[in-house]
């Protein structure tokens, strides 16, 4: 396990001004679901405590340690419901239309706020968390701007941003995500990590399979529900159904719903959520994309509960075999592997995330990622 350095132990090293560029959606860190913003405050929180300077960019209401500086006045998905919904008008006062916030704008407000501080030399590196949107200024900086990809590379529409500046310095998040990009400058893969004490370790496991995640096609809640059915074991479900895939949702899953067998919880956080991690026999995993380092498996085997996962995304990186989980390639199997639980040791599943998937283990990644970037600036 990585040591942790605390600011004390900065003597000799130089300490690192860090911009982070979070994501606007939730605050830092999220109240309730939001896990790219859970990964900024994480990784934030352990940079300052080893002694770096980091500004974080982010919405308003984000608590941190770091310098905040709030750029937006609410997150995204919870601005107020009247000025969201507001009808577009013609205001005869102001000769103006009036109407619903414009997010696009706001989130180029968000990013220039930042670019805008980093071209005075405020920064030694840029860290943005934003899919492409900041890279096109990447070139503009006096210092390096490294983007951490949180699977932005799925969407081909992007592609486009990402073929112009392929040559900037990317972290994936684990080395399954590269192939859905695999021409761009990667300079690390550094997995994402967790605060161990959120998810204490259980020993005790109940009568109950869990499926946690967004309730979308490629995420498998109707497989999951196959797999528990053919198992004879209860099924909780916990997920966002997002207006794209309700219609998913209403032919898939909502007709087995029955609060008995396949229960679903609905849209939990991560601090409701850790209870359902703690006493479930397993969580299911049957994704069939790419998932670049879901923080569903990583909370569930913090723990001690064992993953039943198909072999896609980063689950062969976190998943030891019959050690901490099972890898399947079939419904067929996952029911098998679910007879199998009973051989899983919930401490092997625990070590296995505090050896590899904590946040200051990230911390230190990214930390090392920094400094290479800062060094080559400076070389060059």
């Amino acid at each position: 396990m990585v040591k942790r350095l605390e600011g004390r132990n900065m003597t000799n090293r130089k300490r690192l001004r860090v911009a982070m560029l979070a994501p606007v959606s939730w605050t830092v860190p999220p109240d309730g679901y939001g896990p790219w913003e859970q990964v900024v405050s994480n990784l934030t929180e352990e940079l300052v405590a080893m002694g770096h300077e980091v500004t974080l960019f982010a919405a308003a209401g984000s608590q941190t340690t770091a310098r905040l500086v709030a750029t937006v006045p609410h997150p995204f998905s919870i601005w107020p419901e009247a000025q969201r919904n507001a009808p577009e008008r013609f205001d005869p006062g102001s000769g103006l239309l009036e109407g619903p916030p414009d997010f696009r704008a706001w989130e180029q407000l968000h990013i220039a706020t930042c670019i805008e501080a980093a071209r005075t030399g405020a920064y030694d590196v840029v860290h943005s968390h934003l899919h492409v949107h900041a890279l096109v200024f990447s070139r503009l900086l006096p210092c390096p701007l490294v983007s951490s990809l949180h699977g932005a590379a799925w969407v081909r529409a992007s592609h486009v941003v990402f073929d112009r500046y392929k040559d900037q310095p990317f972290v994936s998040l684990s080395d399954a995500e590269r192939q859905l990009k695999p021409d761009l400058n990667y300079v690390a893969t550094v997995y994402n990590g967790i605060k161990l004490e959120a998810f204490p370790l259980c020993h005790e496991k109940e009568d109950y399979l869990l499926f946690a995640g967004r309730l979308a096609p490629e995420k498998g809640a109707a497989e999951a529900i196959q797999i528990a059915n053919r198992s004879g074991m209860p099924l909780r479900i916990a997920g966002m159904v997002q207006p794209q895939h309700q219609e998913y949702f209403d032919d898939r899953i909502k007709p087995h719903l029955d609060d008995r067998n396949i229960t679903y919880l609905g849209l939990l956080s991560q601090r409701e959520l850790a209870p359902e991690y703690q006493r479930a026999a397993a969580v299911l995993f049957p994704i069939s994309w790419c998932e670049p380092c879901s923080m569903v498996g990583i909370e569930a085997q913090a723990t001690g509960t064992p993953i039943v996962g198909t072999r896609y995304g980063y689950l062969p990186e976190l998943v030891k075999h019959q050690e901490t989980g099972f890898l399947v390639d079939s419904v067929d199997e996952a029911v098998a592997a679910v007879g199998q639980l009973r051989e899983i040791d919930p401490r092997a599943c625990h070590a296995n995330v505090a050896r590899r998937f904590s946040a200051p283990v990230m911390a230190a990644g990214y930390e090392q990622v920094y400094r290479q970037l800062v060094g080559n600036k400076a070389e060059s």
